[in-house]
């Protein structure tokens, strides 16, 4: 299983230096607050963790099942 704590350069990236680097990121749903989580992907798994306890741990989901969540979310909200 690959890490999601750590950058990754992207795999559609040449060996040129155009390429895209992938890393934690706030949800852009999260308050001023700090009651917010991060989420981190790699090709295998996505990692949600909590932006005031980056250090104690984290979910880790397939990207299968990921996206059924966020799908499930959208069919929720959006109907």
């Amino acid at each position: 299983m690959q890490s999601v704590s750590n950058w990754r350069k992207s795999s559609y990236s040449g060996e040129e230096t155009n390429c895209v680097e992938v890393g934690w990121r706030k949800s852009s749903y999260s308050g001023e607050e700090g009651n917010c989580v991060e989420v981190g992907a790699s090709s295998e798994v996505v990692g949600v963790r909590d932006t005031k306890d980056r250090d104690g741990g984290m979910l880790v989901f397939s990207v299968p099942v990921w996206g059924g969540f966020l799908r499930s979310l959208k069919a929720e909200r959006f109907g």
